[in-house]
Order: structure tokens, then C-alpha cells, then sequence
């Protein structure tokens, strides 16, 4: 092979077509564009415009609710915590509330607590302290001998809103 013989493969390269040049290029005068109208202008933006019928995004219903009050946990798993301890970035015997978890890096921030969820295994006794926590996590956390502490958010006592009602 010699550098002359060099060459893309068939169809690779295409070459520009090159509007508004002329009637005898086949592409002169309104460049392919028709006349008038709002597509033959320039910056036309027609996303979801279907030539003045109802468009498919109004004719579907809404669906959904982001709950504006809603609670974003940050969320641990129990294989995490486990390679952590086996790491020795935790200690199994010692008490482990939020802030040691993100002390260690188990989690970037807080948020509204740390919840922790029962993906992987235990084998750890660990003493733990956080906002939430699955059935299945807290189950696996004691079997493996540690314990757990949820600090939930207090919520109003029924019998005083009573009571003041009356």
C-alpha cells in the first residue's frame, strides 16, 4: 500500500450540499425552504407543533404528585457497612450515629437522615443510630448481635389536638 492508494470507504465521505446558490444548482433561491411561512424563516423552533391540532402532549392527562414536603433519605446498605468494618474504617463495638457514618464516607450528607436497607450481609455486631431502617436491616443487625436506634421525626400527639379542640 502507498500513500497515494490511501481512500475512505465507499459512501464514508459525502460532500456538502450547498443551498442558495444559483436556480441552475437545483437548490437556488429559497434553498429548499418553499416560500413564506414560518419554516422558511430562520430560528424556527417546531417541537411538538403539529400544524395547529391539538398536540400529543396536551391531548394526554397529567399523571403524578411530587409531594413538596417529601423526605430524602440518604441510604446505606448493610453489604456497605460490612466491607467497611472488614476495611477497618468502622469499628464493630462502637457506637455509630450519623455523623460517624459520614465522618467514615459511608455517605456524602445527611439529607433528612440515613436510612439503611438490608442488601448484602452482616457479620458485624454494630451499634447503630439512624433516622430509618427496613424490617429486613433491622432483623439482619441483630441477628449478626448489634442493635438499632431510629431517631424518627416526633409527630403530634393525637390526644392534645383533641383536647384543645374541646
Amino acid at each position: 500500500m502507498k500513500l497515494n492508494e490511501l481512500h475512505d470507504n465507499p459512501g464514508a465521505n459525502r460532500k456538502k450540499k450547498r443551498v442558495a446558490r444559483g436556480p441552475g444548482s437545483g437548490k437556488g433561491k429559497t434553498a429548499g425552504r418553499g416560500i413564506k411561512g414560518q419554516t422558511s424563516r430562520s430560528g424556527v423552533a417546531l417541537n411538538g407543533y403539529e400544524g395547529g391540532q391539538m398536540p400529543l402532549y396536551r391531548r394526554l392527562p397529567k399523571r403524578g404528585f411530587n409531594k413538596p414536603n417529601r423526605k430524602d433519605y440518604a441510604v446505606i446498605n448493610l453489604g456497605q457497612l460490612q466491607g467497611l468494618v472488614d476495611a477497618g474504617r468502622l469499628e464493630a463495638g462502637t457506637e455509630l450515629n450519623e455523623d460517624a457514618l459520614l465522618a467514615a464516607g459511608v455517605v456524602r450528607r445527611k439529607l433528612d437522615g440515613i436510612r439503611l436497607l438490608a442488601k448484602g450481609e452482616l457479620t458485624a455486631a454494630l451499634v447503630l443510630t439512624v433516622a430509618g431502617a427496613s424490617k429486613a436491616a433491622v432483623e439482619a443487625v441483630e441477628k449478626a448481635g448489634g442493635r438499632i436506634t431510629l431517631t424518627a421525626p416526633v409527630k403530634a400527639q393525637p390526644e392534645a389536638a383533641e383536647t384543645a379542640a374541646q
